[in-house]
C-alpha cells in the first residue's frame, strides 16, 4: 500500500501571549514576551521566580452546558481542550465517522493542582526545609477525592478529548518530554499514512509552574535565575544565557489525510512532509555533545521529504526555508543544537533562518514541539519568521542566522518548507518537516 499523503487543516494554542492565533503570531513577530513573576503561588524564596504563564480558559465558553463533563479536568487538561476546540473549528470536521479519528498527545505527569498539593506543597517550600509530614498528610486527606485522584493519570487528557470530539480511533500518549509536542505530531501521521485513521487530533499540553515542578530544575540548575530581569531571562544563542524559562500551555493540530480532506473541501494549512524520530542513547540530563541525534532526526525528517540538505534552487537559496529551534537558552543545548544544524546543512546551515521562540514564551516542556510547529505553519502564511529576543552578545559557538531582535519579512521570495525541532531531557530527538502544500 502506498503511504497516503498527510495534511494540516486545524491549528489551536494558549499560549503565555494569548489564545488567539493571529493576534499571538503579530506578538511573537513583534517581539513580545510572556514572561514575567510566577502568581501561582509565593516564589519569592527560589532562585527562579518567574515564568511563562497562560490564562486558565474558560470551558463554558466554548463547551456551552458540556463544560460539566470536564469539571475534575486539570489546567493542562483545560488547556488541551481549548486549544483543541479551536484546531478542530478551523479544521470544520463535521458528521465524521468517530471510529476514523484519533487522538495522539505529548501529556506530561497528572494533573497538579488536585488533591490540595499544590496547598500541601506551599506550606512546604522545597528550597528552605523539609515538610511537615503529619501537616503534609492531614492537607491531602482534607481534599482527597477519588475522581481527582484519576486525574493524576498523564493518560486522562485523552479521555477527555476523545470524549469531547467523539474520536473513538487510535487513542495514544507519548511522555517523551521536551520532544512529546512534535513526536505525537509525526507518530500522528504515521498512523493517517498507514491506513489506521483519517484524521487525528496531535498536540501537546503541559504545566508545570507549581513549587514540585519548579524545584526540580532549580536543583538541576537548568533555569535561568535572572530575577531582577525576568522579560530578558530567556536569551537563547546569547553568551550571556544562564538556562530557560519555564512557561505552559497547549498546541493542538487537526491531521488528515489528503483525500478526507480534499473530499471535504478542507483548507489545507501545510503538507506534513516528512518525520525523523532518534535517541541519544547517551546520559539521561545531558544531550550527546557532538550533536549526533539532532543531527539524525532532522536527516530523516528531509530524507522522507524528500529534500536534499545539501541541494539551493537555481537563486542560491537553501530548500529549508527556515528552522524553528529548540533553542531552550541552555548553554549546552545551544551550542549542541548549532552543531547539528551544521552536520546536516553544511556549507548551507548561516544560510537558513534558525531561530527560537522560547525567548518570547518561555518552555512550554510537553507542549513545546505542536506550538513551534504551529509557528512554522504561519510562517508558512505570512511569509514573515519570528525573531529571537534578547539575542545581544552573540556566542561564538552559535554563529547561525538566528534573527535577532527583529522579524524578518520573506514575503517576496516566500516560505515553502520549515523544520522544527524538538529535543528531550534524555536524550529524545525528533524533527517535522512541513511544506507549503502544492509547493
Amino acid at each position: 500500500m502506498t503511504p497516503r499523503r498527510v495534511v494540516i487543516t486545524g491549528a489551536g494554542w494558549i499560549t503565555p501571549l494569548g489564545r488567539d492565533l493571529d493576534a499571538v503570531w503579530e506578538r511573537m513577530l513583534a517581539g513580545d514576551t510572556g514572561i514575567g513573576p510566577v502568581t501561582r503561588y509565593d516564589a519569592s524564596t527560589f532562585a527562579t521566580n518567574f515564568a511563562a504563564e497562560s490564562e486558565d480558559p474558560d470551558l463554558a465558553s466554548f463547551l456551552g452546558e458540556r463544560a460539566s463533563e470536564h469539571s475534575t479536568a486539570g489546567l493542562s487538561t483545560r488547556y488541551a481542550l481549548a486549544a483543541a476546540h479551536d484546531a478542530w473549528t478551523m479544521a470544520g470536521l463535521r458528521d465524521h465517522d468517530p471510529d476514523r479519528v484519533g487522538v495522539y498527545l505529548g501529556a506530561g505527569e497528572g494533573s497538579m493542582d488536585h488533591m490540595g498539593l499544590n496547598t500541601a506543597l506551599e506550606s512546604w517550600n522545597p528550597e528552605l526545609r523539609r515538610v511537615d509530614p503529619v501537616k503534609w498528610a492531614t492537607l491531602a486527606r482534607q481534599r482527597l477525592r477519588a475522581d481527582w485522584e484519576i486525574e493524576q493519570e498523564p493518560h486522562l487528557t485523552i479521555t477527555h478529548l476523545a470524549r469531547a470530539f467523539n474520536a473513538r480511533g487510535p487513542a495514544m500518549n507519548c511522555m517523551t518530554a521536551c520532544a512529546a509536542g512534535a513526536q505525537c505530531v509525526g507518530e500522528a501521521a504515521e498512523i493517517i499514512r498507514r491506513g489506521d485513521a483519517d484524521a487525528m487530533i496531535a498536540g501537546g499540553a503541559h504545566s508545570m509552574i507549581h513549587p514540585l515542578g519548579m524545584t526540580g530544575f532549580v536543583r538541576l540548575t537548568a533555569m535561568s535565575t535572572r530575577r531582577d530581569d525576568p522579560q530578558s531571562a530567556s536569551r537563547p544563542f546569547d553568551a550571556t544565557r544562564d538556562g530557560f524559562v519555564m512557561g505552559e500551555g497547549a498546541g493542538m493540530l487537526v491531521l488528515e489525510s489528503l483525500e478526507s480532506a480534499q473530499a471535504r473541501g478542507a483548507n489545507i494549512l501545510a503538507e506534513v512532509a516528512g518525520y525523523g524520530s532518534t535517541a541519544d542513547a547517551y546520559r539521561i540530563t545531558d544531550i550527546q555533545p557532538d550533536g549526533l541525534g539532532g543531527a539524525g532526526a532532522m536527516r530523516r525528517a528531509l530524507e522522507q521529504a524528500g529534500i536534499d540538505p545539501g541541494e539551493t534552487d537555481e537563486n542560491g537559496r537553501p530548500l529549508v526555508h527556515y528552522i524553528n529551534a529548540h533553542g531552550t537558552g541552555t548553554q549546552e543545548n545551544d551550542k549542541i543544537e548549532t552543531a547539528a544544524v551544521k552536520l546536516v546543512f553544511g556549507e548551507l546551515a548561516t544560510k537558513v533562518p534558525f531561530s527560537s521562540i522560547k525567548s518570547m514564551t518561555g518552555h512550554l516542556i510537553q507542549a513545546a514541539g505542536t506550538v513551534e510547529l504551529i509557528v512554522c505553519l504561519q510562517a508558512i502564511k505570512t511569509g514573515r519568521i519570528p525573531p529571537t529576543r534578547n539575542l545581544e552578545n552573540p556566542d561564538p559557538l552559535c554563529d547561525l542566522d538566528h534573527v535577532p531582535g527583529t522579524a524578518r519579512d520573506e514575503t517576496a521570495r516566500g516560505i515553502d518548507v520549515c523544520l522544527s525541532n524538538s529535543f528531550g531531557f534524555g536524550g529524545q530527538n525528533d524533527t517535522v518537516c512541513v511544506r507549503r502544500f502544492g509547493a
